[in-house]
């Protein structure tokens, strides 16, 4: 599933700014389908101005591509809508989204010349209740689709403007947060009681998680629902196919062209996985082409088994060390972040951290500026929490986490010893741990400049450092 998370370096050829938006991401959808391999493009319906006549600018402007491939059937756009619990301001966007989709399915059929159903699915983020799940199922059953047996006197609403398709739609829940994540299961369970539903896709975040607790905690949140639907589909005998999203940083999955085996090996029972700009644009067309082929013939597994409440008891201290971490570093995290460039034209919906009442009132970026501020002063956030994890704690973790080690390596490769972020503790207990570390030092040359510029109030220079230092690990963050 390619996604329009904004962590690329380097613009694709086809966009007319390094800002993507609109027009650009009609071409994006047409590119990853046709060019890279990618089954699915998922559309952002929050955070930006919405394209409701995206299934319409797809089949116009790529006919004949889309003559030979059904929009639907053979590719999927998969919309992403807000959450009207949390997003409030983006709340009767949702209304609109769920309107277009009949007008999608009267576009396709009118193309085909057959019915087609090119939007039959939305992703619900911050699902915390079968309850927000459900107003999104019934309203579209409801007052998108029933309306039309509504008289308006001489006629139906059917009979002046035409019937209403898809009869219904799926609902994808996104799990975000700790609650969340660990009532995946139970969720999911109470949305599905009562439907006549075969299949269920339900999808797991991996790097808002990373930002809110760590990314030790990230994976074992991951691991426990992963492990817990798999119990789920063996007790209803419903069919569950589990999303992950994942960036490029190890902090939010490492899921780049060259680590694919690995990713693949640690989330064995997922069945999509997402593709985010720095997969699809910050290496060789080749290389992301073969990648997304062996994504693509992976054949899912079973979930590890782990020990869920020893797990959990590991991640409270390294989360409650992770966080005092991130809280000392948020000024300058903050502060770094207005260096980094953005990607997308787009408004992005809070962080998790910022609803957070457990740790005040401190307001951080998104989980990418936050991932690229930290890489830019020397400090991974990888690393943050791992002082406060015993050798017991470290030696269960890697029963655990098969890739600890390949991932933080990969991460600690940019770490600069020198850093003055950088926290003695903590940089002991990541040199006992890990003594193979190859540091880069052309990045190490460049998060000196940003920290001398940063104390010195030398900004002019800081963003071009950025950049530089984001080429050379290919993710912006």
């Amino acid at each position: 599933m390619s996604t329009q998370h904004p962590d690329n370096v380097n613009p694709p050829f086809f966009a007319s700014s390094p800002l993507l938006s609109g027009e650009d991401e009609i071409k994006e959808a047409y590119y990853v389908f046709s060019h890279l391999g990618c089954d699915e493009q998922m559309w952002d319906c929050e955070g930006k101005e919405v394209d409701n006549y995206v299934v319409k600018k797809l089949l116009a402007n790529y006919k004949s591509f889309f003559q030979e491939n059904i929009l639907g059937e053979d590719y999927r756009l998969t919309l992403r809508v807000p959450n009207p619990t949390i997003e409030r301001e983006e709340a009767k966007i949702l209304l609109e989204t769920l309107e277009s989709i009949p007008r999608s399915y009267d576009t396709a059929t009118l193309f085909y010349g057959m019915e087609v159903a090119p939007v039959f699915e939305v992703i619900l983020p911050m699902t915390s209740s079968s309850t927000s799940l459900n107003r999104i199922y019934n309203y579209y059953k409801k007052f998108v689709v029933e309306k039309q047996n509504f008289s308006l006197g001489d006629v139906t609403i059917k009979e002046w403007i035409g019937e209403f398709k898809p009869q219904s739609i799926n609902v994808i829940p996104l799990f975000e947060d700790y609650d969340g994540m660990l009532s995946a299961a139970n969720i999911t369970r109470e949305y599905l009681d009562g439907k006549n539903i075969h299949h269920q896709r339900v999808f797991l975040a991996r790097s808002d998680p990373a930002m809110n607790y760590g990314m030790i905690s990230a994976i074992i949140l991951n691991k426990i629902a992963l492990q817990n639907f798999e119990e789920l589909e063996k007790e209803t005998g419903i069919r569950i196919y589990p999303i992950i999203g994942m960036g490029s940083a190890p902090f939010r999955g490492n899921l780049k062209p060259s680590n694919v085996d690995n990713v693949i090996k640690e989330y064995p029972n997922t069945y999509t996985f997402t593709l985010q700009s720095s997969f699809k644009y910050d290496h060789p067309p080749r290389e992301v082409i073969r990648a997304v082929d062996k994504l693509k013939s992976k054949k899912p597994g079973k979930a590890h088994e782990i020990e869920a409440e020893v797990a959990l008891e590991i991640m409270q201290k390294y989360c409650r060390e992770y966080r005092r971490q991130v809280l000392k570093l948020a000024d300058t995290i903050n502060q770094v972040a207005k260096y980094v460039p953005k990607r997308r034209k787009r408004k992005l919906h809070i962080g998790l951290f910022g609803y957070s009442r457990s740790i005040g009132k401190v307001s951080l970026p998104r989980a990418i500026t936050f991932t690229a501020a930290l890489y830019s002063i020397g400090v991974p956030p990888e690393i943050l929490g791992f002082n406060a994890l015993s050798d017991k704690d470290i030696e269960h973790l890697h029963e655990i986490y098969i890739n600890l080690e390949k991932d933080m390596l990969d991460a600690l490769r940019y770490m600069n010893p020198d850093s003055p972020y950088l926290e003695d503790e903590l940089h002991w207990k990541v040199k006992e741990h890990f003594q193979d570390i190859e540091y880069d030092i052309k990045h190490k040359k460049l998060v000196d400049d940003i920290n001398k510029s940063l104390s010195l109030g030398q900004i002019r220079i800081i963003q071009t450092r950025i950049l530089e230092a984001a080429s050379l690990r290919r993710f912006l963050g």
